[in-house]
């Protein structure tokens, strides 16, 4: 299987959480290439349904292909699941007996050069889930002012040289690939290791560019709101900035009861499988 292949982080443990059973109705928020939504429609056979959402019509795509053999069991929309309630209301999922959120990156956004993901990419500086979205990654890293620029980088990316890379970038300018502002950023830092030193910009760039942690506060209450009694919520973070809020949300919210008292993470196997998988964190919680 290629990198840019995609394999569900966690599989097993988010079914072990869910626990799938017929006539369930299930939500997933990212529903990406299907992996987990196939998989809870399998387990929730004959009758369970699912609504899956994704920001990516590429991605949704991908997904309609994987769930095509369950028919109307599943039913995908074109949206971000910072809208998940009214999309459940709209489509007849309300309450859900569980509801999945796999945040961040695929490993398809990732090895699509055209999306700006990648280090190595050569296509435009993109990084957007839609493509129907406002605001590219070029288009910050071009026109925001330095000093926006370097509190963008270190709060969304939590990158101490965010100023000197700021800077590099500032003096760079133009730059219209993900491969261009990746050799920016490695001649102002320098190589060390094995992580390329662009890789927490990248992070802050894509977080800022889908506003992604605003969507994340935004569908967190909606999810206790959607949850009928007794349902579950399983949400698999991959960087702090996330999994905090997940963690701060699941743990003060009183219609819940944390399952994970530690978030659960991939066995060595799952990450020599899928390296993807190495940072993923997955917290459960039911709601009371």
């Amino acid at each position: 299987m290629t990198e840019s292949a995609h394999i569900s982080v966690l599989l097993e443990a988010v079914l072990a959480g869910l626990t799938p059973h017929a006539d369930g109705v299930y939500i997933d928020g990212t529903v990406g290439a299907g992996g987990h939504a196939a998989a809870i429609l399998a387990a929730s056979a004959p009758t369970g349904r699912l609504l899956g959402l994704d920001a990516d019509p590429q991605a949704l795509a991908r997904a309609a292909e994987r769930v095509a053999i369950y028919g109307a069991r599943a039913q995908l929309v074109h949206a971000n699941f910072e809208h998940l309630q009214a999309a459940a209301a709209a489509h007849g999922f309300f309450p859900a007996d569980g509801i999945v959120l796999d945040l961040g990156l695929s490993s398809m956004q990732l090895g699509d050069a055209a999306r700006g993901f990648s280090f190595a990419s050569a296509g435009a500086l993109d990084m957007r889930f839609d493509p129907a979205g406002e605001t590219t990654a070029a288009d910050l890293v071009n026109t925001l002012p330095e000093k926006e620029l370097a509190d963008l980088i270190f709060e969304y990316g939590e990158e101490r040289a965010s100023r000197r890379i700021a800077r590099a970038m500032v003096w760079a300018r133009p730059i219209t690939t993900a491969q261009q502002l990746a050799h920016v950023i490695e001649r102002a830092l320098g190589r060390r290791g094995h992580i390329h030193p662009a890789t927490r910009t990248f992070q802050a760039l894509r977080i800022a560019v889908n506003r992604e942690l605003a969507v994340l506060d935004a569908v967190l209450p909606q999810i206790v709101a959607t949850l009928k009694p007794g349902g579950r919520v399983a949400v698999i973070a991959f960087h702090s900035l996330e999994d905090r809020r997940v963690k701060n949300f699941l743990r003060d919210c009183a219609a819940l009861r944390v399952l994970t008292k530690h978030p659960l993470q991939p066995t060595e196997a799952e990450v020599a499988a899928n390296s993807r998988s190495r940072s993923a964190k997955l917290r459960i919680a039911e709601k009371i």
